[in-house]
């Protein structure tokens, strides 16, 4: 299951790069929160806490403030995307 979950991180690398760059804050909330609980259950604990804090972050921003949350967190995404590459590499 953990080759699994490795295996998919490009693809959610790629739908989580989709979202910011079409500045859709929902979706990318929602792909932090499924990142967030699937890392925990897989081992990767360092993945969820960075994906947890995107989430946070945004849902405390609200959706009247998708631009200003995204461009907020943009330092965030590429960390994550980061963590994720590192971790399907290895």
């Amino acid at each position: 299951l953990v080759e699994l979950f490795l295996s998919e991180l490009p693809k959610r690398i790629e739908s989580i790069n989709a979202a910011f760059r079409e500045g859709d804050a929902a979706t990318l909330t929602r792909l932090t929160h499924q990142l967030r609980g699937a890392s925990a259950g897989y081992g990767f604990p360092t993945l969820g806490t960075a994906a947890g804090e995107i989430e946070d972050r945004l849902r405390s921003l609200g959706k009247a403030a998708a631009p200003l949350a995204l461009a907020r967190v943009s330092a965030e995404i590429n960390t994550l995307i980061d963590l994720c590459r590192r971790a399907s590499a290895a």
